[in-house]
């Protein structure tokens, strides 16, 4: 299991608009959230708090920008569910695709069904990771993010 103030694990996956991202290309230039998550549709209540997540990061967006961080969120769902849920729900960072469930396995851990378990990582530009989210409050995770980001930006 991953641990704050450890090395983030690189890798490579394919996005929404069809860039094979690799983590460590941001390396010494911008911090990253890394916002792990089941499934982009889902039914009942897995599915709301997606929305509410998504939604809460979504609103935070500029802020999260402005403090020289680009948002991830990454599931196993397909390059082309991404580009549906992107255009359905106006997303407007990268979704990520990682079918074989590698990266979510060694970052988030995989819950009973096979899928993500709900888990954000903020990675510093030094390519360290920050904090780890493992117990998410949806509603307000997007202010979370800004705040650890602020603290990053002091310390820089």
């Amino acid at each position: 299991m991953l641990k704050e103030g450890e090395p983030a694990p690189d890798f490579e996956l394919q996005s929404n608009t069809d860039e094979h991202l690799r983590l460590s290309s941001f390396r010494n230039k911008k911090n990253v959230v890394l916002c792990f998550y089941p499934k982009n549709h889902m039914w009942g209540c897995p599915s709301k708090k997606v929305f509410e997540q998504a939604r809460s990061v979504i609103d935070n967006y500029h802020s999260i920008k402005d403090l020289e961080a680009d948002v991830l969120g990454i599931s196993v769902d397909t390059v082309e569910s991404h580009k549906k849920f992107t255009e359905e729900y106006d997303v407007p960072y990268r979704l990520l695709s990682d079918p074989d469930k590698r990266v979510c396995k060694e970052y988030a851990g995989l819950n009973i069904y096979g899928l993500a378990k709900r888990t954000t990582f903020i990675i510093d530009k030094q390519g360290m990771i920050t904090k780890i989210f493992r117990d998410i409050e949806p509603k307000t995770h997007g202010d979370e993010i800004v705040a650890v980001l602020k603290s990053i930006a002091k310390v820089s």
